[in-house]
C-alpha cells in the first residue's frame, strides 16, 4: 500500500539524509571507523540522489521515482546490516538499524509518481 505522496517523501529524504549524517557526532559513536562512515556515507548520498529525483524537490529531476525508491531501499538494507556486515555490532547498532528499517518502510509505502491536481503548497 502506497500511502506517502512523492512531495512528503521527498521531505523525508532531506531531513533523514542530513539525520544520518549527523547521527555519528549527536549519538556518540564518531571514532572514524565503519559506526561512523557507513551513515555519513548513505545520508550525503541519499541527499545527493535526492536532488537528481524527478519529484517536487528534485533540482535536476533525471532520476525516475522507482529508481529512487530502490535506491532507498538498497540503502536501508546496508544501512540496517551494517553492523554485523562491518563488525561493530559490539559498539553500535541500534541506530543504523533503526534508521535502516525506515529508509526501507520508506521505499515500499511511498507513492511512484505525484498525485495529480493541486499539491501541498500551491494555490
Amino acid at each position: 500500500m502506497r500511502v506517502i505522496p512523492t512531495r512528503l517523501h521527498g521531505i523525508i529524504d532531506y531531513v533523514v539524509g542530513v539525520m544520518l549524517m549527523a547521527s555519528p557526532y549527536v549519538l556518540g559513536f564518531a571514532d572514524g571507523g565503519a559506526a561512523e562512515f557507513v551513515p555519513v556515507a548513505l545520508g550525503f548520498s541519499a541527499v545527493i540522489y535526492s536532488l537528481f529525483t524527478d519529484y517536487e524537490l528534485g533540482a535536476i529531476r533525471a532520476i525516475p521515482m522507482p529508481v529512487h525508491l530502490g535506491l532507498d531501499a538498497a540503502s536501508g538494507i546496508v544501512l540496517a546490516a551494517s553492523p554485523w556486515l562491518f563488525g561493530f555490532a559490539d559498539q553500535v547498532h541500534l541506530p543504523h538499524l533503526l534508521f535502516g528499517l525506515f529508509e526501507v518502510a520508506a521505499s515500499l509505502t511511498t507513492r511512484t509518481r505525484p498525485s495529480s491536481g493541486l499539491v501541498m503548497g500551491d494555490a
